[in-house]
This record gives structure tokens, sequence and C-alpha cells, in this order.
């Protein structure tokens, strides 16, 4: 729906009215509980006169009716100065001709009253301009007035604040849930604002319908675009339609049970006319059977035995009606079984991936970590730490060169190669006390004191290495 009626912004290329904002516009709330006009186009007969009473429009979609007593040439879109009280007040029309006399018979409001306040004029620029800097300084002056509310410790809202056309007067909607006392309130607000001050008690249901909003269906508020009246609303509602009563998902976000919930009520209670009552018992000869849940659009019922509620049984209301009329002559049914109904079960459609994207839920699972490669990792260092005595210690090679870091060779023992083998022991017991030569190989007792050293930075290996030592000391004794 597009705000053909705003006439707040400026006019498009075309010619055509409205700010372009396709629903409800920020500014002069356009479309709002809007009717539609559909006797527009329609002449009067010849010698009737035009209905003398127009619709204006203000904030927030308050409507109010005038009597356009100047005769003045007025059309849907044309901001009017109205009668108020102190003062003036500025408008939008909204509707006018004969539904006018519909939409007053329908909100109970005579139109031959003399209470009907009356249109002065068609605003001027003037008036359209302090009318819009009236509506620039409700926003700060919400603010301050709820600061001003709390310090006075007073359980209320200040949901909304509303400006007169000439400015001249500000009414201010709260919410409340317990009667406030104010008084003190409205002198701070006269010597803070210094501006005629008008306080509005509404409901919480009244509020949403003013600020407007986007509902859990992903609309906008029914009460702001088209509900004008407020039934009562329980919860045997939607009892009656088989809902979860958690008050999470059936308010709304004034915080009462949502509108909706009537609005199919009435198709609900006319399926139920041919069910059972639901209280009502089965009496057969296994024992006697209550009800446990129905599908009100398929006609089924399920029961369980009282001795066994885990196993249900699906009955059609046609075989439910013929256990319940046995059972008041008298009679006994042989079972539950022999009047169950087979239901098909609904197969469940699977989302395949055929563009091939990726997982949303990708980043939800931790990354595993690869442990062999932590364990390989580990491994070679305690091989290539081990410095050997009398031996250098290894150095790596030149990245740029082709040679690879190869770790040494377990116990740091030299290549078995011609060039480099290892040279006859000496007998020490000629001459112990003399020192090894440079790039003399290790006794047996330096490699085992290395290999047990190895062996204790190993968990679970240090008896191997005690074992070890002691083998070494009976050899050497």
């Amino acid at each position: 729906m597009a705000c053909t009626n705003c006439s707040c912004g400026s006019s498009k290329s075309d010619g055509a009215k409205g700010c372009g904002n396709n629903g409800t516009c920020g500014a002069n709330s356009c479309n709002k509980l809007t009717v539609f006009d559909w006797l527009a186009n329609m002449s009067l007969p010849s010698g009737e006169a035009p209905f003398d009473c127009v619709e204006v429009r203000f904030k927030n979609g308050r409507k109010e009716f005038y009597r356009n007593t100047e005769k003045l040439t007025l059309s849907i879109g044309d901001i009017v100065a109205t009668e108020a009280s102190p003062g003036h007040d500025v408008g939008i029309v909204t509707l006018t001709g004969e539904l006018v006399k519909i939409q007053m018979k329908k909100k109970g409001v005579d139109h031959q009253s003399a209470e009907v306040l009356k249109v002065y004029r068609k605003a001027s620029q003037k008036d359209i301009d302090i009318w819009s800097a009236a509506r620039d300084r409700e926003e700060p002056m919400k603010v301050r007035a709820r600061e001003l509310a709390i310090r006075l410790n007073l359980e209320m809202k200040i949901s909304d604040i509303e400006f007169q056309g000439d400015g001249s007067k500000a009414t201010f909607y709260y919410t409340a849930s317990d009667r406030v006392d104010f008084r003190q309130l409205i002198k701070d607000y006269a010597s803070e604002f210094k501006i005629r001050i008008e306080m509005k008690q509404v409901g919480f249901r009244q509020e949403a319908s003013r600020l407007g909003g986007i509902g859990s269906c992903g609309r906008e508020l029914c009460c702001s675009t088209w509900l004008t009246d407020f039934r009562s609303v329980n919860t045997s509602a939607a009892r009656y339609q088989q809902l979860s009563l958690n008050p999470q998902k059936l308010a709304g976000q004034c915080g009462k049970l949502k509108c909706c919930l009537n609005f199919e009520l009435d198709t609900y209670m006319d399926a139920l006319r041919d069910f059972p009552d639901y209280e009502t018992k089965l009496k057969t000869e296994k024992g006697d059977a209550v009800c446990q849940k129905q599908d009100i659009f398929k006609g089924l019922m399920w029961y369980a035995y009282t001795d066994n509620f885990a196993a249900w049984h699906v009955l059609s209301t046609e075989q439910v009606k013929e256990i319940i009329a046995l059972n008041k002559e008298g009679g006994l049914a042989t079972s539950l079984e022999d009047y169950t109904v087979e239901v098909e079960q609904e197969v469940e459609k699977t989302y395949n991936n055929v563009v091939g994207q990726e997982s949303i839920t990708r980043f939800d699972q931790p990354k595993k970590k690869n442990r062999n490669k932590s364990k390989n990792r580990n491994k070679g260092k305690g091989r290539e730490g081990a410095v050997v005595e009398g031996q250098p210690r290894a150095v790596s090679p030149d990245k740029n060169s082709g040679q690879r870091n190869q770790p040494q060779q377990r116990n740091a023992q030299p290549q078995r190669n011609a060039q480099n083998r290892p040279a006859p022991q000496q007998d020490q017991s000629k001459d112990s006390s003399a020192p090894q030569a440079q790039g003399q190989p290790n006794t047996g007792e330096q490699r085992a004191n290395n290999r047990n050293k190895r062996n204790k930075k190993r968990p679970g290996n240090r008896n191997r290495g005690n074992s070890n030592e002691s083998r070494n000391n009976e050899g050497t004794n």
C-alpha cells in the first residue's frame, strides 16, 4: 500500500502524492487505520448537499470528526486548522463525504450534536511551520520528562508526547498499573517546559497501537494498522486451539494476550461441535480409557488405558461415538485395538545441498587437533638434543644447500665405514689414568651413562634406566 494520502513529503516528478515510504511514515503515520473511500468517484443526486463533517487525523493515528461550517472544498490529504481548547490544532483530512456519516455512527458520535468541533480554515504556511517546529520538540522533551518522573520515584511510564498544532499545549500519554499522584510532576513539567501540560492515561494496548511495531508474525501490529476495537482475550481461546500455555509466546508487545488468538477461535469452535466430550471415558473389557490428545481438523482422538498411559491408540470421532453409544446401553467394547486407525506418517522432507554451499554450522564445532603430528614432532627432540662427550655438537646445514638435516644416530655412534673405523681398545690395566685421545670413541661405561640420561627424561623408563645402571656396575666390578 503506497502512502498516497501523505502530504508531508515533497511531490514526485510524476506528480504522485506521498513521501514514498510505501507504508507507515515516521512523520505522519501514513495509511494508519486508513479507510478507503469507495464512494469518491460517485456524484451525489441532484439537489443533495454533501455531508458537512470530515474526518481529521492527528499524530499516531488519532482521529476526530469536525464540522465544515465554512463550506470549504476539502479533499483527502489537505492540511486544515481545527478548533481546539485553547487555540487551534493542525491535522490532515483522511475522509470526506457520506462515509464520514457511517464512521460517526460506528463510533457512536452524533453528527447533529453541538459538541462536534468545527474546521477553521486550510492551514497556511505559517501554521505548518509552527506545527513542524512543535513536532521537532517532542522527542527531546520526552527524554527529559522521563528523567523527571524517575526522580520523583513514580511508577509510571511516559510513552508519548503530542503537541497541539499552535504549540500552546502538550499532552503527555502515560501508562501505569496503579493510580499515580502526579500533582508535583505537573508542576515540574510546567516550570521546566514553560507550556500548558495535560496528562492522559492510556492502556497498554492503546500504547502499542500508538507507537506501532512489528509482531512475531513479521507484519505490523494489527492494533496500529486496522484493528480499532480491543476485545477481551482469555486463555480459554488458546486451550480450544490446543496451544501451549506459554505466556512468552501468547503475549504481544503490549504484555497482554495477542488479539489474533480470537481471529480463528470461531473456526475451532465450529469444528469442535462434532467432537465428543473430551472428559468422557471409554469403557472396554480391558479397562477404562481416557482421551489424551485430539486433532481437530483431521477428526482423530488419542486414547490410553488408565493402567497404561504410555500406549496411545488412535480412534476416529465416529468410532468414539460408537463406543460411547455402546456404553450408554450398558455394554462394553472389546478393546481399543479393534478400533485403532492406522495413521500414515508423513515423510520428513530433508534439504539437499544441490548448490554445493557450505554448512551454516561449520564454525560451531571446534577443530580437531592432529595428535600424531605432535607425537612425531616430539620424538626427535630427545635424540637431536643429545650431546656426546668427546664429539662436537652437530650443526644444521645451510638452508640453501641440498643436504638434509639428518638426526644423529642412536647412542651417537660413528658411521661404520673404512675411514671412520674405531681403533682397537688398549688395555686399561696398563694405563688407566691416561686421558682419552680426541676423536676416540667412548667407553662402554660412558655410553651406558648417556643411555640412562635419555631414559630418565622419558616417562615410564626410569626403572629401565636403573636396571641399566645396575648391569653396568656389575660388569665393571
